[in-house]
């Protein structure tokens, strides 16, 4: 009985007993099925975890399927392939690092930031490179180290260019240059390496001279240029006042000079004229232009100068100056006949040219002053 009971169980039957074996009841296992649940359980989650994956917004995911790798750039829910696909993700922010300095401590890292100039000055300059990885799939499998290789042309760049300028330049006024100089630089060799990473900026943090004594030094140059350029721009100020002023002044004396000149030739021309019209009286009675022009001239050189002619029958007649029309003359001299006067009111020369014709060639003239 003991016998056919267990045939029974090992074909999968039961006995007619129900499973009475004479040793009281005996039923499945449960703990047995409560494992074989919990690992089936155990099994779905693991598949439904690496069935999924999710992409954020500054992120990139490289998806791997039998060492193939493919880009995924829209953010949200994936579905991929457990155990097969493997999924990597790229941070696509723009991130950084500094070179010549450490940006957690701020301390000065004189490896990278110690440099020459052109003219053989030694000078600490410190930059920050920015980047942002544009092929994930180039920033993964392009390379081993894709950052130490961006940072190792970024320090070449960097020394190639500052070698190129002068200290006062790297100091001052030539960092926007400088620059812009690393930076195309950079850029055309990132290409060339072709990485999957992409510069976005490099500035010049600071720059300074490597010793305390040095950096005085420089201040004092600096200084001095500072001095220079105060009195350039003083004397430029000075020059831009006075030079209005002088012009004015220049302006004012060439239109006074031709203003003189113009005057002088229109005296000139005068003169010319009234000699002109001089002449032709002159030519028409020489004797009578001859005489006025002698009494005016003795008039412009004698202003008190009298002339009083006598006649042989005694009468005197003043020739220069003019009689008052009142007819009143000076003490001790003989009134004139009223036919002499009106001749001489009429034209004095002419009066004096008949005289002079009236009275005998060998009468002498005499010429006193009062």
């Amino acid at each position: 009985m003991k016998s056919d009971s267990f045939r029974n169980k090992r074909n999968g039957f039961e006995t007619m007993d129900g499973g009475m074996d004479g040793q009281g009841p005996k039923g499945k296992n449960p703990a047995g099925k409560i494992a074989g649940i919990v690992a089936a359980v155990v099994v779905l989650a693991v598949l439904a975890l690496n069935s999924t994956y999710e992409i954020k917004e500054q992120e990139q995911a490289v998806l791997i399927t039998l060492g193939q790798a493919q880009a995924v750039s829209e953010p949200g829910l994936h579905f991929k392939i457990p155990f097969i696909q493997q999924v990597r993700k790229v941070n696509t922010t723009i991130q950084g690092f500094a070179i010549g300095y450490n940006s957690e401590n701020d301390e000065v890292d004189e490896d990278e930031s110690l440099m020459i100039t052109s003219d053989f000055n030694f000078i600490d300059v410190d930059f920050y490179v920015e980047y942002r990885y544009s092929d994930p799939v180039k920033a993964l499998y392009a390379s081993k180290a894709p950052l130490d290789i961006l940072r190792n042309i970024s320090q070449s760049c960097i020394r190639t260019v500052i070698g190129s300028y002068p200290v006062d330049d790297v100091l001052t006024t030539g960092k926007n240059e400088i620059q812009a100089s690393i930076k195309e630089m950079i850029l055309k060799r990132l290409e060339d390496q072709d990485i999957g990473i992409q510069l976005v900026n490099i500035t010049i943090q600071d720059s300074e001279p490597p010793t305390v004594e040095v950096m005085e030094a420089f201040k004092a140059v600096e200084t001095a240029k500072q001095g220079k350029e105060t009195a350039l721009n003083n004397a430029n100020k000075y020059r831009n006042e006075q030079l209005p002023s002088a012009q004015a002044r220049a302006d004012g004396i060439i239109k006074d000079a031709e203003a003189q000149k113009t005057e002088r030739i229109n005296e000139a021309t005068a003169q010319v004229s009234r000699f002109n019209s001089m002449y032709q009286e002159y030519i028409k009675n020489p004797a009578v232009t001859r005489q006025r022009m002698f009494y005016e001239a003795m008039e412009d050189v004698l202003p008190d100068l009298k002339v009083i002619i006598e006649s042989p029958n005694g009468n005197t007649q003043t020739i220069y100056p003019l009689e008052s029309f009142t007819g009143t003359q000076e003490d001790g001299e003989e009134e004139q006949p009223a036919s002499s006067q009106s001749t001489m009111q009429g034209s004095p020369v002419q009066g004096s040219a008949q005289s002079n014709a009236q009275a005998p060639q060998d009468s002498t003239d005499e010429i006193a002053e009062d």
